[in-house]
């Protein structure tokens, strides 16, 4: 309940940032917010290419396939990515001014939501054009949405808590998040994965949440139940972990910063 009310408390801060983050991401760039489009669509081609052409992947309408998996992750990365270097990339104000150093992280993924929005029209139109369609079961969106921020947050609060007594944690989340890119089903279906390495798929939250996004998109179902309450669980479990790690550890961020 503390968290929630100094929340509330500097609601006023933490809106500010996300505007700031929002609204300065491409700030004094030409294309400015067309960057939100250019970018993974970029990475899809480069996917389909090698996966769909060169290695002749055999799963139906494949680029929607990869579409569905890859737009979601790029926000479940940039969270990862970003919101370890949130509190050494704002060392100087944590050790002028008190405020909730809860704010940071969560703001990096809010505002990366905002910008998965944005992103989601590339599913959409993906979809569309590629002969899928929507359907009505469009409507859980938000409600896999919801569990990816719970997720996403609580990997934050650990790698922004961690990172600022490990900086070298900067430089391998990098090459974490590119092994987890592999090992979760984005490029390739979970039934092809060999049953030795299941676990790998199930102990990770964004496999379950790419399939229920691929169902509500690609297959055009609902999402199964074990595919949302298996990451919301994991992300209730993250979040207090998260955030019992991250009071714990912030009582010195201003002197190891």
């Amino acid at each position: 309940m503390n968290v929630v009310k100094d929340l509330y408390n500097y609601r006023e801060l933490l809106k500010t940032n996300i505007k700031k983050d929002v609204g300065g991401r491409y700030k004094n760039s030409f294309l400015g917010v067309l960057w939100s489009f250019i970018s993974p669509l970029l990475q899809i081609a480069v996917y389909a290419l090698v996966f769909q052409i060169i290695l002749k992947s055999d799963i139906e309408n494949y680029t929607v396939y990869l579409c569905c998996g890859l737009i979601p992750w790029q926000y479940f990365s940039s969270c990862i990515l970003r919101g370890a270097a949130c509190i050494i990339d704002n060392g100087n104000i944590i050790k002028k001014v008190y405020f909730p150093r809860e704010i940071l992280p969560i703001s990096i993924v809010t505002s990366e939501g905002i910008n998965f929005l944005i992103s989601t029209i590339i599913i959409i139109g993906f979809v569309l054009f590629g002969g899928i369609g929507l359907s009505v079961n469009i409507v859980w969106y938000f409600v896999i949405l919801a569990i990816q921020y719970i997720v996403s947050i609580g990997f934050a609060f650990i790698v922004a808590s961690f990172s600022v007594y490990f900086r070298d944690l900067l430089h391998l989340l990098g090459i974490i998040i590119q092994l987890l890119f592999y090992a979760t089903p984005i490029v390739y279906t979970s039934k092809n994965v060999p049953e030795a390495f299941q676990w790998l798929i199930k102990i990770n939250p964004m496999a379950y949440l790419i399939e229920s996004y691929r169902n509500i998109f690609y297959n055009k179902m609902p999402p199964e139940v074990q595919n949302l309450l298996i990451p919301l669980g994991m992300g209730i479990v993250l979040c207090i972990v998260g955030y019992l790690i991250f009071r714990k550890l912030e009582k010195r961020f201003a002197e190891e910063l």
